[in-house]
């Protein structure tokens, strides 16, 4: 079903005023009957008067006034006749029905959808408040923030990630009538296209991975491809909500952190790779400064060393600069040999 645009409708006010003068005339014909027919005469006016007053009220029902970025979708005996949109004072068939399942439903910034089935909210005064409850479709650039799901990755690892999800709607009739409740749908998808897209990733960059699908192993990571990992989540989202009438406009990641049971394991194997690439950092740097200082002392002829001399120094040199703590010589008072 496709959306179909209302123009021309924006005369609220003339109708306004003509409904109310139609008012008037029924209260006046009213007035005007009874007193003749106190005098006797012809209840025709009186009778007039009654009716005018038993319909008089009926246009102020097709009255509509829309806010900016606002629609109303309109049924009559249940069929589709149109949508509103723009801000305006609009006046329609006032035995139009505007239409909106998910009215009712709340989609939050920090939560999932949730159902609200009492309107009447008891305030801690004890007071009643209402919620008036409207079907004007927003058309607003919306945020969906749902709850962080538990996923296992490529590598089987269990993962807590959460998206962000901006979108809007783009036709109101397909929001509407193609599906049951187009915020719940939105939700629901979210999750699966979530979920159908974190499963070619591994956390981290792991070998022999292959999240392109293109038969080749790739860098690609949840943690360190964000951008491209969310635009493939946008891209599986908006495939799966175009019957919707909902544009996806922007995917994003805003949590991701290895499941609690196994948190405490990855960080000590990412600890454990930091310390070796560490060491090899220093390890390097250690052997070329010994490589420097046998060169050093050998152009300059500072002292002549023989081999196992050269070992003993290399040795001591290697331990001094790759120790955990801060070497503590031993002062040799005597001869070398």
């Amino acid at each position: 079903m496709n959306e179909k645009i209302l123009k021309g409708r924006k005369s609220g006010l003339p109708m306004l005023i003509l409904t109310i003068l139609l008012c008037g005339v029924a209260i006046a014909a009213c007035i005007l009957g009874g007193i003749q027919v106190e005098k006797n005469g012809s209840p025709i006016i009186l009778i007039i008067g009654i009716v005018l007053s038993c319909v008089c009220w009926i246009p102020f029902c097709g009255l509509k006034v829309l806010r900016p970025q606002e629609a109303l979708v309109l049924t009559l005996f249940g069929k589709y006749v149109g949508t509103l949109k723009g801000d305006g004072f609009y006046f329609v068939n006032p035995f139009c029905v505007s239409v909106n399942p998910a009215a009712k439903t709340k989609l939050n910034q920090s939560g999932d959808v949730s159902q609200i089935n009492v309107p009447a909210v008891k305030n801690a005064n004890g007071t009643v408040q209402t919620e008036i409850v409207s079907n004007k479709i927003s058309l607003k650039i919306m945020t969906l923030n749902n709850s962080r799901q538990k996923i296992n990755d490529c590598l089987g690892n269990p993962i807590e990630i959460g998206i962000a999800v901006t979108w809007r709607i783009v036709d109101t009739a397909k929001a509407v009538f193609n599906v049951d409740n187009y915020k719940e749908f939105l939700s629901l998808q979210c999750d699966s296209a979530l979920r159908n897209i974190v499963r070619l990733y591994p956390y981290d960059v792991a070998p022999n991975v292959d999240t392109t699908g293109d038969g080749l192993a790739d860098d690609g990571s949840l943690r360190g491809s964000s951008d491209i990992v969310a635009g493939r989540i946008r891209e599986e989202i908006q495939k799966r909500v175009d019957e919707a009438g909902i544009e996806i406009i922007e995917a994003r990641i805003t949590y991701l952190a290895y499941a609690t049971e196994i948190a405490a394991v990855m960080l000590q194997r990412q600890q454990a790779s930091a310390i070796i690439d560490a060491r090899k950092m220093i390890v390097d740097g250690a052997v070329g400064m010994v490589e420097m200082a046998l060169e050093r002392l050998s152009e300059n002829k500072v002292v002549e060393l023989d081999e196992e001399r050269k070992a003993a120094m290399v040795s001591n040199l290697l331990v001094v600069l790759c120790g955990n703590h801060d070497a503590q010589p031993v002062v040799n008072s005597g001869s070398l040999y």
